[in-house]
């Protein structure tokens, strides 16, 4: 919100310099994020009228003016050269006198004025456009100034060029300070200044004419006001003052009726609209958008509207035509123009839910929406439609001007419920005394009524302007805001401090972090947003979650795999030469849901669980002379996954995944559950990605690397343990873990206690032994019976019941036998 001091001041005129004035609104909540001039300074610029205009003997688009410059000229008037076309005798325009420093250009120095020559001719000074006075970017020809403008007066003086703009950064509770007004009401509450009332005289009404509004949807709007206006001028002249100030509030002049309906904004907060009355063909209806419904906008823009969106309909015939968003932008069909002669002035209460995102939905924002979206005072509609008429009349009207009466409804307002403050609650919160007088002094200088319910307890009405007081909270907040932050007392919290300490079968994020570093993976930290191509190749998700309003057109859905912003970053480490590449991301994806509940942490119908992901790309180890270079592949990383998951061991199941090798990838499959999968990148994403090489992917779920199994005692065994070797010959389909399985599950009486592959040999075609399509694989099996030594015949007996159990099973059968 940006404003000049000077209009605030004309509502309520503290006894504040500039920077206290900066530094009360500020420490009050409203922050002053900048705080400057006008204009830029300059020096030795006066009023000066044209006296003379005579063509340049020497140049056909230069003219030799004398002008008076009052007691700046008094030898005489001076004599100018100047080039702008409306250089006429009798205007009255800046001049800079010989000395004056003009303000800086582009190269940030200053423009100093100097007697000179032009094309022959003396020119004791220079005539300045407002573009020369960083005044506004016209630079078209000479600023004309009033002819009522006192000669040789300071231009700085003359224009308030010394004004100060404040920008306020407000926080989304305060939409009542988004106008002048609003923030002088609160200057006014801080100070104890007086504030000025302004006063909305009703217009005599001239004309019975009226357009019949019906509001369909009161969840959308809760009142509603209108007149009609007949017989103006809207090719009238935005008056200067009228110009300045918006401009001084960042707004640029349009055309009267809309810098009118711009100013009362400003003014007092109140988003209005201006239709040409005869462009509505019937009357208007107050509802919410229709699916396919299009409207094309003032801002030039067709969207197309849901049931999501209010509008303003025009019916005529049984047929609606869209005419407006309501709370947000005209349409325009019904916009008003050179042409306009009759206008139709609107002035609603929008319900803000009913407003809130609405605009960015369309990717655009508007200086109404923002105020709709945040509450607009429901009970002045009336009165602010007068203070439009007022100046309608003022700068548009004619002597045809006819005015008709204000229609008035109200289907729904907001209800304001007392809020119950606990003074002594108050004290506690604030940190210092405070005493029932002065809570209720803040709340009367807020214009808040208030009345004690019980001793200590007062309740608390809000006015119709501030939705953002609705618990104690709120109130207690008021109450240190007025009386000031500076007044709490330097003192040190007082808090006990209590440890949380994790349960031993639980380890935290952090710790999780350090173990993905310990197998030498960096940690990258990416956005949860990311491209929709992500999503469909990588994580196989045709339908993500879609947002609204994303930061950049590409990142516009939600992720729900880490997998995509790995590889981006991969592609971002490429791109800058890096030769190996070893990264990972801990964080929480986003996934449809139904069966999800909403709550405090939780979205309704979105999961978010946790995730972690690694990328390995390039050589194994980082370079050196003791091992031979290696390319990083599967087996390695399916490693760091075993370390990562370790005492917990894990299976590793063949398995397809949308964005790795179908021949070379796994499922991680924990206590018969799939926790996650690890694998090389297909290739064909690897070509789409531009990757040199395919890198190797993982990811988990973080729920499991969370937790940690608790070590249980076991005594040392009293007996020697047996291992036997075991060469087995297997067809290529039978699997390791098959293998594993079979062999633990034979009927042994439990003297089996392990088994590890330790050799594979694949014969070549024709050896003896072995069938097309077989191998050995050598394993070391660890016998042992805690209650007595083995002998060699019960371990005999316990090999050949292994030998017989995977013969069984998977048709394996002992090598050599």
């Amino acid at each position: 919100m940006q404003f000049p001091e000077s209009w605030l001041r004309e509502f309520c005129n503290p006894a504040l310099d500039s920077d206290g004035l900066a530094r009360l609104l500020t420490m009050s909540g409203m922050e002053v994020e900048e705080q400057h001039r006008a204009v830029p300074p300059f020096s030795r610029i006066v009023v000066a009228e044209i006296v003379t205009a005579d063509q340049h003997p020497n140049a056909d688009r230069l003219r030799v003016c004398t002008v008076d410059a009052g007691p700046h000229s008094q030898d005489g008037p001076l004599q100018i050269v100047c080039g702008a076309p409306n250089a006429r005798v009798g205007i009255r325009v800046p001049l800079a006198l010989v000395g004056a420093e003009l303000p800086p250009g582009d190269d940030g120095k200053p423009f100093v004025i100097k007697l000179g020559k032009l094309r022959g001719v003396e020119s004791q000074g220079m005539l300045c456009s407002a573009r020369e006075l960083k005044l506004s970017d016209d630079h078209g020809g000479l600023l004309e100034l009033p002819t009522d403008t006192p000669v040789g007066a300071d231009i700085r003086q003359i224009l308030n060029l010394d004004d100060t703009l404040f920008t306020l950064k407000l926080t989304p509770n305060l939409g009542h300070g988004l106008s002048v007004y609003g923030i002088a009401r609160e200057v006014a509450a801080l100070t104890g200044s007086a504030l000025a009332q302004p006063t909305f005289a009703p217009v005599p009404v001239t004309a019975d004419d009226r357009l019949p509004v019906r509001i369909e949807a009161d969840d959308l709007c809760g009142r509603f006001s209108g007149r009609v206006i007949r017989g103006i001028n809207p090719q009238a002249k935005t008056p200067s003052w009228m110009v300045e100030r918006l401009a001084r509030c960042g707004q640029r002049s349009v055309s009267a009726l809309v810098d009118i309906s711009n100013y009362v904004m400003f003014e007092f907060g109140r988003p209005s609209h201006i239709f040409d009355r005869d462009k509505i063909e019937g009357d208007l209806v107050v509802r919410w958008g229709r699916e396919g419904e299009t409207l094309k906008l003032l801002n030039g823009n067709t969207v197309t509207l849901d049931g999501q969106v209010g509008v303003i309909a025009d019916e005529c015939a049984d047929v609606q035509t869209v005419e407006s968003l309501a709370g947000i932008m005209g349409g325009d069909a019904t916009a008003v123009g050179d042409t306009t002669r009759n206008v139709y002035v609107e002035a609603a209460f929008w319900w803000p839910e009913a407003v809130a995102g609405r605009s960015r939905r369309y990717n655009f924002s508007t200086d109404a929406g923002h105020r709709f979206e945040r509450g607009v005072d429901p009970a002045l509609t009336v009165e602010h439609i007068e203070r439009i008429t007022a100046l309608i009349v003022q700068i548009c009207g004619t002597a045809d001007t006819r005015i008709g009466p204000i229609d008035d409804q109200t289907t729904r307002l907001p209800e304001r419920r007392p809020v119950a403050l606990r003074v002594a609650r108050a004290a506690k919160v604030i940190g210092m005394p405070v005493s029932q007088a002065q809570c209720v002094q803040v709340f009367e200088r807020l214009g808040l009524s208030c009345a004690e319910t019980a001793p200590g307890v007062l309740s608390v009405t809000p006015p119709s302007w501030r939705f953002d007081l609705q618990i104690e909270e709120d109130l207690i907040e008021e109450v240190i805001r007025v009386i000031g932050f500076d007044q709490l007392p330097l003192s040190p919290p007082l808090a006990p401090v209590t440890a949380r300490v994790r349960t031993e079968d639980r380890r935290s994020p952090h710790a999780v972090r350090r173990a993905v570093a310990a197998q030498g993976y960096q940690e990258t930290i990416n956005f949860s947003f990311v491209e929709a191509r992500w999503e469909q190749e990588l994580a196989g998700n045709a339908d993500p979650i879609r947002l609204l309003n994303p930061i950049a057109a590409p990142l516009s859905v939600m992720r729900s795999s880490l997998l995509g912003s790995l590889v981006q970053v991969l592609r971002h480490n490429l791109s800058r030469r890096a030769s190996r590449v070893r990264v990972f991301e801990f964080g929480r994806v986003f996934r449809r849901d139904p069966a999800v509940q909403g709550s405090e942490q939780d979205v309704a119908g979105v999961d978010q669980p946790l995730r972690v992901a690694g990328l390995a790309w390039g050589p194994i180890d980082e370079l050196q002379w003791g091992v031979k270079e290696r390319a990083v592949d599967f087996y390695d990383v399916k490693g760091d996954v075993e370390a990562l998951l370790a005492p917990l061991q894990p299976r590793f199941e063949a398995a397809e995944h949308p964005a790795m090798h179908p021949g070379r990838c796994a499922r991680v499959v924990l206590d018969g559950v799939v926790i996650g999968h690890v694998g090389e990148l297909h290739p064909r994403w690897r070509q789409a990605y531009e990757l040199p090489s395919a890198p190797v992917l993982f990811e988990l779920d973080a729920g499991v690397l969370l937790r940690r199994p608790v070590p249980v005692y076991q005594p040392v065994a009293r007996q020697q343990a047996v291992t036997r070797d075991l060469a087995l010959i297997a067809g290529e389909s039978v699997t390791h873990d098959a293998l594993i399985d079979a062999i633990l599950a034979a009927p042994t009486d439990g003297l089996v206690r392990a088994a590890k592959l330790f050799d594979v040999y694949r014969p070549a075609a024709g050896v003896a032994g072995f069938a097309a399509g077989e191998r050995s694989l050598a394993f070391r099996i660890d016998l042992l019976d805690e209650s007595a030594p083995l002998t060699d015949a019960r371990s005999d007996a316990a090999v050949q019941a292994v030998v017989e159990a995977v013969g069984q099973r998977l048709g394996a059968r002992l090598r050599g036998a």
